[in-house]
């Protein structure tokens, strides 16, 4: 049988980080094994919908690269079969209708307290198809407005088969009789799931671990109507990078780091954080999962061939945005500087208009090495566009004054002589030399007066790109400030 594993997430919001790694990991199995990565809007609970989120989910997608084998199927469109699907569960004995208002709900569990499990074998006073005359159950049928529960058998013990935790069994007289259809005559996400993974030929569901307490629930469905269940996998939470508890968006923003893939309204995302996809994608695999050797850098294509997912972790993985960065880092310096200024064009827009396209290649080219981020181009970048409005106090304190303003000077005569970047180079070496100061100390008091610091691209580069009239005026600025 083909491969086939879906990423089934509900447009109640943003794309949270957690999401993202559920469906790589989603896209990875299916990948491996030659399969299909597919993509269902789990959108029948109307009232938590919010409005651009399925739009926003598609589009992260799209960014990330994980891009769905078949147009996205949505739940909202499949009402009808749910619903054939429950009345066959009622016919078959399975299932029945449960006519109990919220407020009698909510006396019961007040009056019952931790012994109160809505179950077909139990009479807590309430109305359903077990508790009522066939007369009364009719007539409030004809009503409408009802909820449907599947049974759940007493004295059994459920076995169930999680691929990362392994066998699992669960007192079924501890379970509560679930609904399967609420009373607007939409499907509970635990009909649904099982009724699309069945009609959609899913081999593998991949999801949260907080849906490991409904697999039992799930399990018996399929026992119902006699399908053959997929192979389950609960991936463990993504943690805080410190303290306990699942990674949020607040504890996130406390870190200064985003949680959302691309911008969601207000909050900033990973794309506009400064990472590549390949970056984002990269660290994720690692949270949770880990290959059989040290390597840290993965292409998307590389991780798809070596992904095992025998080698999923059970316990939770912390975020850790330095290891995420660095990840990141390692990307940017294999991709192209093409890539790099298609990828961050609203940060070298200045630099393109300045300079034009081919000096932009070549200012790129020069600081991509000093990149973590794609945000950090404004930052590497400036030095090129702008003298330096103050010097860094230490180095300015450290300099020789006197050697200082002779090495200015003949740098100055060597940035208004030549214009390639060895020339000059070896003529301030030369200078250098004949006027018996170090070339480390010229070097300094050069970078201090282009940069401001004692950090920064090759200098003769730098030069050769700003030219020889920004150069002198750099030059004469740090000369001013030792004069004075």
């Amino acid at each position: 049988m083909r491969e086939r594993a879906r990423f089934a997430p509900s447009p109640t919001g943003p794309l949270h980080i957690g999401g993202v790694r559920t469906a790589l990991f989603n896209y990875l199995i299916a990948k491996k094994n030659g399969g299909d990565f597919i993509l269902r809007i789990e959108d029948t609970d109307s009232e938590r919908t919010v409005a651009g989120a399925e739009k926003y989910i598609i589009e992260s997608l799209g960014w990330l690269g994980l891009i769905p084998d078949e147009k996205p199927y949505r739940q909202s469109e499949r009402k009808e079969i749910y619903i054939k699907h429950v009345n066959l569960l009622i016919e078959k004995g399975f299932a029945y209708r449960c006519f109990d208002t919220q407020q009698e709900l909510k006396e019961a569990r007040k009056k019952h307290g931790n012994d109160f499990k809505y179950r077909h074998d139990k009479n807590f006073g309430l109305k359903n198809t077990f508790t009522l005359k066939k007369e009364e159950s009719e007539a409030l049928i004809e009503k409408g407005g009802f909820v449907v529960r599947m049974i759940v058998p007493k004295n059994e013990t459920i076995i169930v088969n999680d691929e990362i935790r392994g066998g699992l069994s669960f007192n079924s007289n501890e379970l509560e009789d679930k609904i399967i259809l609420k009373s607007d005559k939409n499907p509970t996400y635990h009909l649904a799931n099982v009724v699309d993974d069945n009609d959609m030929k899913i081999t593998a569901v991949v999801r949260g671990e907080e849906w490991l307490s409904s697999l039992p629930f799930h399990v018996l469905l399929y026992q119902y109507f006699n399908w053959s269940p997929p192979r389950f996998f609960h991936l463990p939470l993504i943690l805080k990078t410190a303290g306990q508890g699942k990674l949020s968006k607040r504890d996130a923003e406390e870190q200064g780091f985003p949680v959302f893939p691309i911008k969601w309204k207000n909050s900033v995302g990973f794309k506009e954080y400064g990472f590549l996809p390949e970056g984002l994608i990269n660290y994720l695999a690692l949270l949770g999962w880990s290959n059989d050797n040290d390597k840290e850098k993965y292409t998307l294509e590389e991780l798809v061939s070596v992904f095992d997912s025998n080698r999923i972790q059970k316990s939770g993985a912390r975020f850790d945005i330095k290891k995420a960065t660095w990840i990141n880092h390692l990307h940017i310096q294999e991709c192209s500087t093409k890539k790099i200024i298609e990828a961050a064009e609203d940060k070298t827009i200045e630099l393109a208009s300045f300079f034009g396209e081919e000096k932009l290649i070549e200012i790129i080219s020069l600081i991509k090495g000093r990149l973590n981020l794609l945000s950090d181009l404004q930052k590497e970048t400036e030095v090129f566009l702008r003298p330096p409005l103050n010097y860094e106090t230490k180095a300015l304190e450290k300099l020789n004054k006197e050697e200082a303003l002779v090495v200015l000077n003949f740098c100055k005569l060597q940035a208004s002589e030549s214009k390639d970047s060895s020339a000059i180079k070896e003529g301030v070496f030369g200078a250098s030399t004949k006027n018996k100061i170090g070339f480390g100390q010229t070097m300094k008091t050069l970078r201090l007066a282009l940069v401001g610091s004692l950090k920064g691209p090759d200098l003769f580069k730098i030069i050769e790109i700003i030219g020889a009239d920004e150069t002198i005026k750099r030059i004469n600025n740090l000369t001013k400030t030792l004069k004075s």
